[in-house]
């Protein structure tokens, strides 16, 4: 019998790095599949549609609200960020290893949901740090930045619902620590036992 595939619901407030650890861990775990959110926010330089979101106009999103099409949805500094609902059940049955992006409010609806599912929370070494690095990142302006920071305060108060945290402060030993949380709920007997021919 197929065991069934491993969901990983990952949340970060903007600017931890999530983007990049999770880029380096499917360089290291080749076997994860990356579930792609819509989002009505703007399309960045070097992103793809379909590839890291599936970008939609707020009237679009909306529609897919009042159609059933989604998992879960939330509003994020104001945009709307979304899971597609027919994606991950079909992996998840098929025994493939999901990884899915998303918002501490969409995490807790996900793990509703998929009550199996690990919750992973990537932390920033230091608010002033966190700042920083959404200044360097150059996509937002200062009010927007601000905007930002005060959000992440507020999320940073549901790590206690989360399996596991990382801090970001050197992107290789995230990257390990993620690897080592993919393997360690792999081998995990709560998920099953292997069969012995």
């Amino acid at each position: 019998m197929m065991k069934k595939g491993l969901l990983i619901v990952v949340s970060a407030p903007a600017g931890c790095g999530k983007d990049t650890i999770l880029e380096c861990a499917f360089n290291v775990c080749p076997h994860l599949h990356y579930s792609v959110s819509a989002t009505t926010r703007t399309i960045r330089e070097g992103e793809q549609e379909g590839v890291h979101y599936f970008f939609k106009s707020i009237e679009e999103f909306k529609k897919m609200i009042k159609t059933g099409e989604l998992l879960e949805y939330t509003q994020y500094a104001g945009n709307y960020y979304g899971t597609p609902k027919a994606y991950i059940p079909s992996m998840l049955e098929s025994g493939k290893d999901v990884v899915m992006k998303i918002e501490v409010d969409g995490a807790s609806n996900i793990k509703k949901l998929f009550p199996s599912c690990v919750l992973v929370f990537i932390l920033p070494p230091s608010f002033e740090e966190l700042e920083r690095r959404l200044q360097k990142r150059g996509t937002e302006d200062a009010k927007t930045i601000k905007t930002r920071v005060d959000i992440a305060r507020i999320e940073m108060s549901f790590v206690k619902n989360y399996d596991y945290v990382i801090i970001n402060e050197k992107l290789e030993e995230a990257v390990k620590d993620f690897a080592a949380i993919v393997k360690s709920e792999k081998l995990s007997v709560k998920r099953g036992f292997p069969t012995v021919k």
